[in-house]
């Protein structure tokens, strides 16, 4: 099963806890906001969610 993981740029504070939690990273910081750069290789833990406290990161089922 694949997993894409996608950040709303208008909820996202530029924070960087899903780059730094992220196993598998997938974010990326471009002008201050988090970039899921490789998000086909989401491994739909859900760390990312559980760190964002602007609930700005949501994963899909591909």
């Amino acid at each position: 099963m694949a997993f894409n993981a996608i950040v709303d740029e208008a909820k996202c504070v530029g924070c960087e806890e899903c780059v730094d939690v992220c196993p598998a990273e997938v974010f990326e910081m471009q002008d201050g906001k988090s970039v899921p750069v490789n998000a086909d290789e989401c491994m739909g833990c859900e760390s990312c969610i559980e760190v964002c406290e602007e609930d700005a990161i949501t994963i899909e089922e591909d």
